[in-house]
């Protein structure tokens, strides 16, 4: 809901509790054996995955605020095309050596922490705990994230619909997409061609 051209709070809320172990299990049951961390999706999901590039020749970072224009519109472009007019999930991690959520973060919309990086040093293991909030999509909502994911000072967000049929995982110089289907995909990679890699992998 707007009002006064902004969007109400209320319709932006975090995972309760309760929605906790709903959430996990509608993750395996679309995306089994694979955890909810976006770099570790691409290689099992490569048949629905597509790479777009942040800015054109594929530079990585904005210099001006012509090129942070880019940066947004591209992100917000692929954003609108799988979830414009529905609700999606905002998940956001926090990086740690600890297995336990920090008592700061343990009320903001906790849903899971997951043991990435394994390591018989503990100071080498790396954990992430994840937080989810389900709001409704409009272009621009979540600009000042994508802004920092654009300028590396956040990494590991994924936005995904309600059903986490389809995943946006933007990071420093472009974003990863996963699809329902190889032929969605198809589609969505033919649209826009140009913000593809020239790398025969497509990284």
């Amino acid at each position: 809901m707007f009002v006064d051209g902004f969007i109400c709070e209320r319709t932006v809320r975090r995972v309760s509790e309760d929605e906790r172990a709903a959430l996990t299990e509608l993750w395996q049951q679309r995306w089994p054996g694979c955890p909810p961390v976006g770099y570790k999706l691409r290689d099992p999901c490569r048949d629905v995955w597509v790479r777009f590039h942040s800015l054109p020749e594929s530079k990585r970072y904005a210099e001006d605020e012509s090129e942070y224009t880019v940066v947004l519109e591209r992100y917000n472009t692929v954003l609108d095309e799988l979830f414009a007019g529905a609700d999606v999930y905002v998940i956001t991690p926090l990086w740690t050596t600890e297995a336990e959520v920090p008592s700061s973060q343990a009320v903001t919309g906790y849903w899971q922490s997951l043991l990435v990086e394994d390591d018989p040093d503990p100071e080498f293991r790396t954990y992430c705990h994840l937080f989810a909030t389900r709001r409704p999509w409009w272009r621009g909502c979540i600009d000042e994230l994508l802004r920092d994911i654009a300028d590396e000072k956040v990494a590991g967000a994924l936005i995904t619909d309600t059903r986490m049929q389809r995943i946006h995982y933007p990071y420093d110089g472009g974003a990863d997409v996963f699809l329902t289907t190889s032929e969605e995909r198809d589609r969505m990679r033919d649209r826009h061609a140009d913000w593809l890699s020239r790398h025969p992998s497509g990284l």
